[in-house]
């Protein structure tokens, strides 16, 4: 059974890929997610405001984005961009699957130049870990559309590895937005990024965080996603959020995902679970008489679909109505 896949030009033993997240963050950990099937790994991304603090282009914790600070302060900032170098070249020495390194970013700036060092290092890939808040009134969602297209571009004119684009699903027409990156030449789009949740303790009267791990049930606004995009885009496209059996990695392979991301199910069932999952995506091929992923890929994608206004339906019908 061929479980093989290409990401982004990237021929991968299979389509799990192990997201940026701590799970990624030291090179024996790399190795073991390696040892334990994954097909390819993205490391704990590294923050703009570190890259622009060692450039010596921020002065004060006043200069971060909010959501890099709580990182930043338990972390530190200082050597950070020699340390992450030094995670990419110790993994790629203890693994032959691809490695991608993740970069969380929000706007254009000279660590832009940071890729080019990545590329160096002996990066497979790049992985831009974009979103803005759409807090500000002032600032339409088309200008924060346009500073992460911007980000692209700049990106893409400093290196020739493949570039993926993590989004969120906040914007006005998902559908738009993601036609546009993909005409900026991305490689590679993954839907959709699941942000820091928040909620409140109403006992001692403080913002804490909210639930941490994703759910089952949060993969089936992906599926839909997925199902109405990978049919007219270039680049590939790797789903992520919500997926933790091995039926949702067929199920997106169905919708016509290339690969698909996973971390919560890692933290939640250890990384054995990739062999259990391989192991129901190997059997699900056999009993359905599939040599190979390709034979299956996109087969449930809107265009593919008898019906595809299934995949646009956002509203109950009421079939029936009691008297």
């Amino acid at each position: 059974m061929d479980l093989s896949t290409v990401y982004m030009s990237m021929n991968l033993r299979n389509p799990l890929i192990v997201g940026s997240c701590g799970l990624t963050g030291k090179p024996e950990k790399v190795k073991a997610c390696a040892d334990a099937g994954a097909g390819a790994v993205v490391l704990k991304s590294i923050f703009e405001e570190q890259i622009e603090s060692e450039l010596g282009k921020m002065t004060s914790s006043g200069d971060w984005y909010p959501e890099a600070a709580d990182y930043i302060n338990s972390y530190g900032m200082h050597n950070a961009v020699s340390n992450y170098l030094k995670l990419l070249e110790a993994s790629r020495e203890l693994v032959d699957i691809p490695v991608i390194p993740s970069i969380h970013c929000f706007g254009k700036g000279d660590w832009v130049r940071f890729a080019r060092n990545l590329e160096s290092a002996g990066a497979s890939a790049l992985e831009l870990n974009t979103f803005i808040l759409p807090s500000d009134p002032r600032r339409t969602g088309r200008e924060n559309e346009e500073i992460i297209l911007d980000i692209v571009s700049d990106i893409k004119s400093q290196i020739g590895i493949p570039v993926a684009v993590k989004i969120g699903s906040y914007f006005s027409s998902v559908s738009s937005f993601v036609r546009e990156l993909d005409e900026s030449g991305v490689d590679g789009i993954v839907l959709f990024n699941r942000f820091v949740r928040m909620n409140f303790d109403i006992e001692n009267l403080k913002v804490i965080n909210g639930s941490l791990l994703s759910s089952p049930d949060e993969t089936e606004k992906v599926l839909r996603w997925v199902s109405l995009l990978s049919p007219v885009t270039q680049g590939d496209i790797a789903s992520t959020t919500g997926i933790h059996d091995g039926s949702a990695i067929v199920k997106h392979l169905l919708a016509g995902a290339d690969a698909v991301q996973l971390s919560s199910v890692l933290y939640k069932k250890g990384l054995g679970v990739m062999s259990e999952m391989l192991g129901f995506l190997a059997d699900w091929m056999g009993k359905h008489n599939y040599n190979s992923i390709q034979d299956f890929q996109g087969r449930l994608s809107q265009k593919r679909s008898n019906n595809p206004a299934e995949f646009e339906r956002v509203q109950f019908m009421k079939t029936s109505v009691k008297a």
